[in-house]
């Protein structure tokens, strides 16, 4: 059994959070769908440059985008729970990994919306 991490404070912390962070977001570049979510937000920064948005749209699509990042690293975490507590399929395991793929189709439709809405109004 290993022993516990010794607690950090003050600027070793935020170090420690940033590496934790930056350790998230690779283990988020494994899963495909936050990969295709990554080329969807860079197809959706061409597109507004192309329909001449405003800063402030910009700014709107930034969000909505880490939102959804966030979203989706959430569901990868849900997903990897089930997997590990409950590794045989159950109807629960299933419900948890459902409603966290519908909190990800929320922030798709939400953005898809959204990008509908500043390009062809």
């Amino acid at each position: 059994m290993e022993a516990p991490e010794e607690k950090k404070t003050g600027l070793a912390h935020l170090f420690a959070a940033a590496s934790y962070s930056l350790a998230g977001f690779r283990r988020a570049l494994g899963e495909s769908a936050f990969r295709h979510e990554m080329l969807m937000f860079v197809a959706a920064l061409a597109l507004f440059a192309a329909v001449g948005a405003t800063l402030a749209e910009y700014l709107i699509l930034v969000i909505l985008f880490l939102i959804l990042f966030g979203f989706e690293a959430l569901n990868t975490a849900v997903e990897e729970l089930v997997d590990r507590v409950s590794p045989e399929v159950s109807k629960t395991g299933k419900h948890a990994k459902d409603l966290g793929s519908f909190a990800v189709f929320c922030m798709l439709v939400s953005v898809g919306l959204y990008m509908a809405w500043v390009v062809f109004l």
